[in-house]
């Protein structure tokens, strides 16, 4: 199984400390964020890794990560052009991923203390051509992406709505996605939103819509770290999780 995490971003919250470098750079406790996510994948025995990076940042991060040797993964880079959308970037796994092969997305700025292996062994049970996404129950849901579940088969999301007002459950949905090669057809049905982008959520609710969408509930720590405070916090919840 490989894995593929998106590092691209402006990370426009996090101005100005992202003027001059990218945000899944910057420290979290005593290492680099994308450290993390790395390090997450590791341990779940995923070590061929597909890091998705800006062209303004490539350079850093080859300085910084190299080949991954020192991590103990292998790293692959390839360069997303434009902003376009988390599901444009995922496009730039078609050729990492072998046809039919299975592998886990994390977005670079996800960081939590789950071990992955069991989300992992599950989703290996699935069907081909399904999906699954991790939640995490938040206090306030209409700042993300809500899961609304199947109240007759509630092992499957019916859809997924993007900061609803009236949110459909108090989850959210995380940055760390379960996909197979199947998800690369799946992103060419999707159109640009209204803010110019392919979103990962209008892909997702295809599975959902076809009840191909399985979830899984983080039982630790999460934080999309794109803010100052989530930063601060997760630089304290994590300032010993690397050796």
């Amino acid at each position: 199984m490989r894995g593929v995490i998106l590092a691209g971003g402006t990370g426009t919250r996090l101005y100005p400390l992202t003027r001059m470098l990218n945000k899944h750079l910057l420290p979290v406790g005593k290492y680099p964020m994308i450290c993390y996510g790395i390090d997450r994948l590791r341990r779940a025995g995923i070590t061929d890794i597909l890091l998705v990076v800006t062209r303004q940042s490539a350079g850093m991060y080859a300085d910084f990560l190299g080949s991954g040797a020192d991590l103990g993964v292998s790293i692959t880079y390839r360069v997303q052009e434009s902003a376009g959308g988390i599901a444009q970037a995922l496009e730039a796994a078609r050729d990492f991923v072998p046809p039919g092969e299975r592998f886990v997305v994390l977005l670079g700025d996800n960081l939590f203390k789950d071990d992955l292996a069991p989300y992992v062994d599950a989703y290996l049970k699935q069907p081909a051509g399904t999906a699954k996404v991790l939640l995490k129950p938040v206090d306030d849901p209409r700042r993300y992406g809500v899961p609304v579940f199947d109240t007759g088969d509630p092992a499957w999301i019916v859809r997924i709505e993007e900061k609803p007002e009236h949110p459909g459950s108090g989850y959210c949905v995380t940055g760390i996605y379960m996909y197979d090669t199947e998800v690369f057809r799946l992103i060419r049905q999707v159109s640009p939103s209204g803010r110019g982008e392919l979103e990962i959520t209008d892909v997702n609710n295809l599975y959902a819509s076809a009840r191909k969408l399985s979830y899984d509930v983080l039982k630790d720590w999460w934080s999309d770290a794109g803010t100052f405070d989530s930063l601060r916090e997760a630089g304290e919840k994590l300032k010993d999780a690397l050796p």
